[in-house]
């Protein structure tokens, strides 16, 4: 396997950055697919893949979404071309046969809510790094956010329980006039060691 380019690194980290602002440039059903069709090929445990997404754009959905937002996320989600309500499911082990045919993966998890349910939360919050990743490889900006009422938005968005919101990624192409300065970063020896 050999390493991405610089090019690439500056897209996937470097120069990206978390929007709060958003241009008008549409975002497809396609680059919405191929992201999503990209992230899923990230590892979970036992390949259980407990992500589930609903992308929020239409007047309707946003209607729905707009009451579980916090003040501060209220306008910029609003205005985002898409945002994602990244969630997990519960009961991610009953497609366990399909996804971990070999073993009676199904078996470790049915029987155990408490850790089937950090199972699910640990996985899918991986899936849902990467599919930032898969959003930024394909050219669009990402304003991933709590500050919403998960509660509401799994009774508005998931009313039979199938999921669970996580929190919330704002999606489309940011405007890079109205960002932050860049907020400092740990170095190396702050936040890990070699032994």
């Amino acid at each position: 396997m050999s390493a991405l380019d610089a090019a690439a690194l500056d897209l996937l980290f470097r120069d990206a950055r978390t929007h709060n602002a958003w241009t008008d440039r549409p975002v497809g059903d396609a680059e919405l697919v191929a992201a999503l069709d990209l992230a899923k090929m990230g590892p979970t445990a036992a390949n259980s893949q407990p992500l589930r997404v609903v992308f929020v754009r239409s007047a309707e959905a946003k209607a729905k979404l707009k009451p579980t937002l916090s003040p501060g996320n209220l306008d910029k989600t609003m205005a985002a071309p898409v945002t994602a309500i990244v969630a997990f499911d519960p009961k991610f082990y009953d497609q366990l046969p399909k996804l971990f045919p070999h073993a009676d993966a199904r078996s470790w998890f049915a029987g155990d809510p408490v850790g089937a349910e950090a199972t699910a939360r640990l996985s899918a919050t991986l899936q849902a790094g990467y599919l930032i990743l898969a959003l930024r490889s394909l050219g669009l900006d990402c304003g991933p956010m709590g500050g919403f009422d998960a509660a509401a938005a799994d009774a508005a968005f998931f009313p039979e329980g199938e999921a669970k919101s996580l929190f919330l990624i704002n999606i489309g192409h940011g405007d890079a006039e109205k960002l932050f300065p860049r907020n400092p970063r740990l170095d190396f020896d702050e936040m890990a060691k070699i032994v």
